[in-house]
């Protein structure tokens, strides 16, 4: 098996980032770039951390590392991180390859089954009537209707059966011993793998080294507070020692743990206090982009804005600074409180 030099592996290509640890960059077709999945030595074969999105040119991807770099052995287990296609999507197929059992925490894998059983017009329209009530105009939802929120054509149908895995639990593979810690509010329930004696935490998308996880209000929990429970979560991996090494999903290996939580934390209580100050006697989710952002989007990216600027909103709203109405249009406006 020959790997190239540490660092960033070209797309089909594998690094290696601690011993019995490697990595592969998975392409994504738009913002982030790509997605880390994680190769970790099992007995006599690997464990497959995530695999990329469920697609032609990252199955043949993985055809190659398989063929080639995995020095004869199998995938022994697949784990996925969250239900997020770029994280799930090509699971049910590398499980299907290798006759390997499919690890993830059970909320995830029911979110996934869901969203591939589900009809994507109807959820098309659930997505529409939130970003609606966010204050979205005509030409943006009717966008959204042409665009829809496609998933089944980046995931691959799951294995009827799975090893649900939650907090706490312990995988042993090898010489390394896995606790699984849970971050939240990206999605439900996604799993972080932290090797305590080796100072590593596969972080997935809970904690990245230069952007925040997209945490957006979701249509079927409109009365979430999807931010504070991100937060909490995020208090809860202080934890971890501080040296430790993080593996994230998206962007570069990084040291300093808890100057990441702190550097994460202060830029959504700043962005929560900029918001507060400016709600005076109403906004919309729409018009409180300004407040959180700065700039102007379109499609997709608004979409994922107008969520984001939701989840803030909502957690004013929890912590009694903010008041929610609705307009006879059926919008959202949210007041500040002050006293």
């Amino acid at each position: 098996m020959s790997l190239p030099a540490p660092g960033r592996p070209p797309p089909g290509r594998l690094a290696e980032v601690a011993p019995g640890l490697l990595r592969a960059c998975m392409p994504l077709p738009g913002p982030p770039s790509h997605v880390n999945c994680w190769l970790i030595a099992d007995g006599e074969g690997w464990l497959l951390v995530d695999t990329g999105r469920g697609d032609a040119a990252t199955r043949d991807l993985w055809r190659g590392i398989f063929a080639t770099s995995l020095g004869g052995r199998p995938v022994t287990r697949v784990l996925v991180t969250h239900f997020h296609p770029d994280h799930v999507g090509l699971a049910g197929w590398v499980c299907a390859e290798w006759g390997a059992p499919l690890l993830m925490p059970r909320s995830e894998w029911q979110r996934t089954r869901i969203l591939l059983m589900q009809d994507e017009a109807e959820l098309t329209e659930l997505f529409i009537d939130l970003q609606r009530r966010a204050g979205a105009g005509p030409e943006h939802l009717a966008w959204l209707r042409g665009a829809g929120f496609p998933y089944r054509g980046s995931v691959a149908p799951l294995p009827r059966s799975f090893d649900p895995i939650a907090e706490g639990d312990l995988l042993r593979t090898g010489d390394r011993r896995w606790r699984v810690r849970i971050g939240a509010g990206h999605s439900p329930e996604m799993a972080c793998l932290h090797d305590e004696a080796g100072g590593i935490l596969i972080s997935a998308d809970h904690i990245l080294p230069r952007i925040s996880p997209h945490v957006g209000l979701q249509p079927t929990e409109p009365d979430a507070d999807p931010l504070g429970v991100f937060l909490t979560a995020l208090e809860s991996f202080l934890r971890i020692p501080a040296g430790t090494r993080v593996l994230p999903s998206h962007g570069e290996p990084f040291q300093d743990l808890h100057g990441r939580i702190a550097a994460l934390r202060h830029h959504h209580e700043t962005s929560l206090a900029r918001l507060a100050a400016g709600l005076g006697p109403g906004l919309t989710a729409l018009e409180a982009l300004p407040l959180l952002f700065g700039r102007a989007f379109e499609g997709r990216q608004l979409a994922f804005a107008l969520g984001e600027s939701l989840a803030h909103l909502a957690l004013l709203q929890h912590r009694g600074r903010a008041r929610r109405s609705e307009t006879p249009e059926g919008v959202w406006r949210f007041e500040a409180i002050t006293s």
